[in-house]
């Protein structure tokens, strides 16, 4: 498994554990990880840095997100809506809507 890969995979297990709002402190979190306590801390600039909104909750003795979020990596597919189409420029994904009555005769998305 690869550096990155090992990331995501503590993310993806933290998130689930925030979810549950059973993380315990960041000592008992960190020993459940199999990480540093120095490491865990990390992740969570990571997090944070990509908008989760993590806190520690004293009552709970766990993290918790402030708000209802969700974390999803990878790669993914979705049928388009309606007369949506997806313009790629430049490396990044534009959603642009196409005239009900312009048609793609020659286009098949798939």
């Amino acid at each position: 498994m690869t550096k990155i890969e090992r990331q995501i995979e503590l993310i993806e297990r933290l998130d689930r554990l925030i979810r549950m709002q059973a993380t315990g402190n960041p000592q008992q979190l960190a020993r459940r990880l199999d990480i540093s306590k120095a490491s865990l801390f990390r992740i969570f600039e990571v997090m944070k840095r990509l908008n989760a909104p993590i806190i520690f909750d004293i009552g709970l003795q766990s993290y918790v997100y402030e708000e209802q979020v969700s974390f999803r990596f990878g790669f993914y597919t979705r049928d388009l809506q309606g007369e949506e189409v997806l313009e790629i420029s430049g490396g990044s994904f534009q959603r642009v809507l196409v005239e009900p009555a312009f048609n793609y005769p020659y286009l098949q998305i798939v």
